[in-house]
């Protein structure tokens, strides 16, 4: 039986709900600057939804817009958010080196300028490429690239506890 487009839009939204609110606030750092975000994006997609379906990739859509709001919110120029805060509950239980190392980003990444931060989450949370990244931006590549490098640096001087995660993750190799 085929859905209409309300009720695509609805499962759609009960099924990625939790992952964009954890993305959300890892942009935002702020509970309920996360949850803003998450419904404004959500207000903007379901406007198009029919649209978004058709071309068949509706998360990519609905990340390009997360990410332009969450943008905005720099040229509005926002003030800072405290990332203390405790993320949204996640579907699965957290190991203690998790939530250690949780901690530990969510610290690091606060120290950081939004941008650097949208880029961050964007490449190594999200897993997607610099194009891709550019594309959820509206940015060039090189941006991208040049943001990630300066966040990385940035972390490295600011945040040199990662160092040792890195370590940890990785078996006692630190790559790069």
């Amino acid at each position: 039986m085929d859905v209409g487009p309300e009720e695509s839009f609805r499962e759609y939204v009960s099924g990625r709900l939790a992952a964009w609110s954890r993305v959300a606030f890892l942009l935002t750092g702020d509970h309920h600057h996360a949850e803003d975000l998450v419904q404004v994006t959500l207000v903007r997609v379901a406007r198009h939804w029919e649209r978004v379906v058709a071309r068949g990739e509706p998360d990519a859509y609905v990340r390009r817009v997360l990410y332009s709001q969450h943008v905005s919110l720099w040229r509005r120029r926002w003030r800072d958010v405290d990332l203390r805060a405790e993320p949204p509950e996640r579907t699965q239980a957290d190991s203690a080196p998790d939530i250690e190392a949780a901690l530990m980003v969510r610290a690091a990444l606060g120290r950081l300028a939004r941008r650097q931060r949208a880029v961050l989450v964007l490449r190594y949370f999200e897993d997607l490429t610099e194009v891709a990244a550019a594309e959820a931006l509206g940015c060039s590549v090189s941006t991208v690239k040049s943001t990630t490098r300066d966040a990385l640096a940035r972390l490295r001087i600011m945040a040199p506890e990662l160092a040792e995660l890195v370590g940890t993750i990785n078996g006692g190799r630190h790559d790069g």
